[in-house]
């Protein structure tokens, strides 16, 4: 059965709600013998930061590092502040085959290219200077396969997306003929989380970028598709898809592998399924129509609204900031998806009350591990991901404590995003 409308307000409300010294500098010089990094900004209004974590070959995390982000965070609009500021997915992103990393400055209206030092991934250096988001509130960011192209989301009063080429020398250089308006009756920063924008992301072919906005029930939100033309500039309009009957709240969105289609988890039922028809490896046939969708309910959810996927089990996982559950859905060859296994509609439970938002799934050799923020825990969970339906815990690794010891202030309410770095 699907949420009435306040259950709906009520459930995605509790995505800011559940539960908050801005953040100092330390030194970045760690062991070379790490395996990679992971990486969250603080988003803080007095200065944002990305934090680093060394990972070592058994996926455990090590170490906590700072360096300035070039710009300032700032907390979305919402009845009660709590974790989830920006409201999105995707707010920091790397390109492994670039060893590059971009990240936003939500409260600065910029964005900033980083190279990551191979030897020692904890080692992040600007390239070039912040530069402009053409917008307010960039939430979110995204780079394409080649890392030929970045693309950010803003989701304030001016809203829409605008892209770039990077430059290993000059950093990000805008690209013309790339902004584009949403025309969302948003505020800077933006009110929500209903009605705000949510992130965004390349096709699997690189012949689109996709942005995901959630709906103000009962109208249910959309993804807008625009199209890239051979010079990198795109459509004038995009394409907007709204979800099948009953989904509302289009949140993040993971490719589904070999597919033209996306996986979007939807706060207001479980998730959507997105079929923009064709292949998804260059052969679409479909380009400037709408896509067709399913909604899968997953049951006793309450905010649902982070995914990644794991190539080794060939499942995704959802993360629910309300139950601070991860559930595991499989979806089949035609489309079609499902709860992977369902014990009291629990998957797997993470700390009460933790706010597990943002989260990346890394290829560690033969390996996949699952890390998921939990921003009121202070902690990044561990899990691997490697069997259907037997994710198991790795570590819960407090960050807190390795911050506090090198002297480095926390706000839990303002972190933000989850992305990783892994070695050749």
């Amino acid at each position: 059965m699907f949420l009435s409308t306040s259950r709906i307000v009520l459930a995605i409300s509790l995505a800011t709600s559940i539960f908050a010294a801005p953040f100092g500098s330390t030194s970045q010089g760690q062991s070379s013998s790490s395996s990679g990094a992971a990486y969250f900004i603080t988003n803080d209004p007095s200065g944002n930061q990305i934090v680093s974590m060394n990972i070592a070959a058994n996926g455990k995390l090590s170490s906590v590092n700072a360096i300035s982000a070039g710009g300032r965070g700032v907390h979305g609009l919402s009845t009660t502040i709590g974790p989830d500021p920006l409201f999105s997915q995707g707010s920091i992103k790397v390109n492994a085959v670039a060893k590059m990393l971009v990240t936003i400055n939500s409260g600065s209206n910029t964005l900033s290219m980083f190279a990551i030092n191979p030897s020692n991934p904890s080692k992040l250096t600007m390239v070039g200077t912040p530069v402009s988001s053409e917008g307010e509130f960039p939430m979110s960011v995204a780079i394409n396969s080649k890392a030929t192209m970045v693309c950010v989301l803003n989701g304030g009063a001016v809203n829409g997306v605008n892209c770039y080429t990077p430059d290993s020398k000059l950093g990000l250089i805008a690209k013309p003929n790339t902004l584009r308006s949403l025309g969302l009756n948003q505020t800077t920063p933006a009110t929500g989380p209903p009605g705000t924008a949510s992130h965004i992301i390349f096709s699997e072919d690189g012949s689109k970028v996709i942005a995901s906005v959630k709906g103000v029930p009962p109208t249910p939100g959309f993804l807008a598709a625009w199209d890239i033309a051979s010079d990198g500039s795109l459509s004038a309009e995009p394409v907007k898809s709204t979800p099948a009957s009953g989904g509302l709240l289009p949140f993040s969105m993971t490719l589904i592998p070999g597919t033209n289609a996306i996986l979007a988890t939807d706060p207001g039922v479980g998730f959507d399924i997105f079929n923009f028809g064709g292949s998804g490896n260059g052969n679409d046939k479909n380009s400037g129509l709408s896509a067709t969708s399913s909604v899968v309910p997953i049951a006793g959810q309450s905010a649902t609204c982070w995914s990644s996927f794991s190539s080794k089990s060939g499942n995704f996982y959802l993360i629910d900031i309300g139950t601070s559950t991860i559930t595991e859905v499989n979806v089949s060859k035609n489309l079609t998806g499902s709860i992977v296994k369902t014990i009291m509609t629990q998957q797997y439970p993470q700390a009460p009350g933790s706010a597990t938002i943002d989260n990346d799934v890394a290829t560690i050799g033969t390996n996949n591990f699952l890390y998921v923020l939990a921003a009121n825990a202070t902690t990044v969970n561990v899990l691997s991901v490697n069997t259907p339906g037997k994710a198991t815990t790795v570590q819960n690794f407090n960050f807190a404590s390795a911050a506090k010891a090198a002297g480095i202030k926390l706000d839990k309410n303002n972190l933000q995003g989850m992305t990783t770095f892994i070695r050749d």
